[in-house]
């Protein structure tokens, strides 16, 4: 019997098995595609940005370089130098709407509590890369992926889960739903999905235009829709807000794609050949609890919205790194009481944030006699510091904070890049997965009280080349702050209690 199963062979589904399989757990995927390469997870199809906290995540996993090598991107392209005196500008900002950002606007002194390192923005790259990267720790990890075994059953009691697949038997203490936005888990496991009906249909293809200068690169909201070119060779995108009335039960024809393009460019453009095609919504959906007894949602199976903004790998990326280390501790017995609900605790509200962030750049792009206005005001204030700070703020996936029940400003949001003296920073000692406290107090005044947690946790001293104001700082295995202290470093029962809150007893 395996101790988790994870169904769906995805990005987050393989995020998530290497992160417990790299806590000792005993992990199965079940992936119902034979293909581990589908033609659509390929460029240009495939293409998808990683935001800047997803990029410092594969960072806190040791995962950067061949991440990046598999994206075709210079390192030198999202780091900064380490001996920096501060962190630099972002200097990928996305869009909101299809109103693209300008980083000339931004204003740095609002972006707090970071620290130069190699993962400082985001980045562009393919399904296809993020999946093999992801597959290749999973499989070095040992986790076997069974390909060509969709779930067809589930049932459950207070020790276990079965998940039938393949018309086999699969037991397991848990089991997690990563298969996509018409999860078969979470119907079968009944969850509440609930949300809004979409407003336009949206399509993506790789085709061959008769006269592509016909189409202008770069997002072009119309008074129609919307279409997007981007530079790579024949990649179409298309708005069409027609309520969502394309059944993806239908052929994707040449002829519909081009009525499409008609309508919503209001240009000549001609589609000589249609190559690869595929249709999507903005139907923004969202289970009501990411945990149904011994079976846990991730990803698109917990929340599904439009593309806009490139957000819901990312989303699924943060679920998986906030979920495989409680769920590990869970297993191995060593949680402390009521972990596991956590994940649906910090989880569900950035999950909700982001559809209504979806929601919002819908509304803006809608078409209508009051939408240029709309635009306009969107674009005005957009242009201004705050506008284009707060947009990069909610997208970048780095501001983020869990109510932890604290008031100390960092606590609950990601750490900040520090750098000992040896050159070694937080981001090197997240990589095997435990968590880390860092004592600034050249007495080590931390030490003996870190001492009975240590298979658990890092007790790393020494003083850092920036220590932004604080003495120390508890770090969870996901990189977010769970305790911190200003000068001189207290620790006392403030620490053992945050110790014991996040990695157990003893």
């Amino acid at each position: 019997m395996h101790d988790v199963v994870i169904a769906g062979a995805g990005p987050v589904g393989l995020f998530l098995a290497g992160e417990l399989a790299l806590a000792g757990c005993a992990v199965l995927v079940l992936e119902r595609d034979a293909d581990p390469r589908p033609p659509l997870k390929a460029l240009p199809l495939g293409l998808r940005g990683l935001n800047a906290g997803s990029v410092e995540t594969f960072y806190r996993r040791g995962m950067l370089q061949p991440l990046l090598q598999a994206s075709h991107v210079d390192a030198a392209a999202i780091g900064a130098d380490p001996d920096a005196d501060q962190a630099p500008a972002p200097r990928s900002l996305g869009h909101f709407a299809g109103i693209t950002l300008d980083a000339a606007d931004i204003d740095p002194a609002a972006l707090t509590y970071r620290l130069p390192g190699p993962a400082m923005d985001g980045l562009m790259t393919s399904l296809e890369a993020v999946t093999q990267v992801l597959a290749e720790r999973a499989t070095a990890l040992g986790v076997p992926i069974v390909r060509d075994a969709p779930v067809t059953a589930v049932t459950q009691d207070e020790d276990t889960v079965t998940v039938t697949a393949d018309g086999r038997d699969y037991p397991a203490g848990w089991l997690v739903g990563c298969d996509g936005g018409r999860s078969t888990v979470r119907a079968l496991a009944g969850f509440s999905f609930v949300g809004t009906e979409p407003l336009f249909t949206g399509y993506i293809a790789k085709v061959t235009f008769a006269d592509p200068h016909e189409l202008p690169l770069g997002f072009q909201l119309t008074p129609t829709g919307m279409y997007l070119r981007t530079p790579l060779e024949g990649h179409l995108g298309m708005m069409d807000f027609d309520g969502g009335a394309f059944d993806r039960t239908q052929q994707l024809t040449r002829e519909h794609l081009q009525a499409v393009l008609d309508r919503v460019s209001g240009t000549n453009a001609t589609l000589e050949e249609v190559h690869l095609a595929s249709s999507f919504t903005d139907r923004a959906m969202q289970a009501t609890t990411y945990r149904n007894g011994r079976v846990l949602l991730a990803g698109d199976a917990a929340h599904i919205h439009s593309p806009l903004g490139g957000q819901g790998l990312n989303l699924g990326i943060g679920d998986a790194m906030n979920l495989g280390w409680k769920l590990a501790a869970t297993v191995r017995g060593d949680a402390p009481d009521g972990l596991l609900d956590t994940y649906t605790a910090e989880r569900h509200p950035i999950g909700a944030a982001v559809l209504d962030w979806s929601r919002a750049q819908v509304a803006t792009m809608n078409p209508g006699p009051n939408a240029p206005a709309l635009q306009q005001l969107v674009r005005d204030l957009m242009g201004t510091p705050d506008g284009t700070t707060h947009v990069y703020r909610r997208s970048s996936g780095l501001f983020h904070r869990y109510d932890l029940g604290s008031e100390q400003p960092l606590i609950g949001r990601t750490a900040p890049d520090f750098r000992l003296a040896d050159g070694i920073s937080l981001g090197d000692l997240l990589h095997d997965g435990r968590g880390v406290l860092l004592d600034f107090s050249p007495e080590q005044t931390l030490a003996e009280q870190a001492a009975p947690w240590k298979d658990r946790v890092h007790y790393i001293s020494g003083h850092p080349r920036s220590d932004l104001g604080y003495g120390a700082l508890l770090i969870r295995p996901d990189g977010i702050v769970a305790w911190a202290d200003t000068p001189p470093a207290a620790g006392g029962d403030t620490l053992r209690h945050s110790l014991t809150r996040w990695f157990g007893r003893l």
